[in-house]
């Protein structure tokens, strides 16, 4: 155990927003038929809200359910032995809207996997 480890400070939502728009990945925390799953995502902000694309399968299904989720995200730096972590909960939709879709695309979200990850999902 660390003797110098520092107290644990609850950060601001400005503070977590700004660590959210400085990475990409984070883990999705999904309930799937009854059991809970994680998936890694890369996203982008849009509007307030996190949001990720996906392929056709056990993550769409479980996003379009509009059932509460959770994205989390952390950091470490070994040096100044600082950590951090953000969790964002909230429901989770499919962007059917165009314009919405249009307005993501032009902040590069691209997969990491090649496929058809045609369906845009909000946190």
């Amino acid at each position: 155990m660390n003797s110098n480890a520092q107290p644990t400070t609850k950060l601001t939502f400005d503070e977590c927003w700004e660590l959210l728009a400085n990475d990409a990945v984070g883990r999705l925390a999904l309930v799937v038929e009854g059991h809970p799953e994680i998936f890694p995502v890369n996203y982008v902000l849009h509007r307030r809200s996190i949001v990720f694309r996906s392929a056709g399968g056990t993550k769409l299904w479980g996003a379009a359910a509009e059932r509460p989720a959770a994205l989390e995200i952390d950091g470490y730096d070994p040096r100044s032995e600082e950590a951090w972590s953000v969790v964002v909960r909230g429901d989770t939709e499919v962007i059917q809207d165009q314009a919405d879709k249009d307005a993501v695309n032009g902040l590069h979200l691209e997969p990491w996997e090649h496929g058809d990850k045609d369906h845009y999902i909000r946190l």
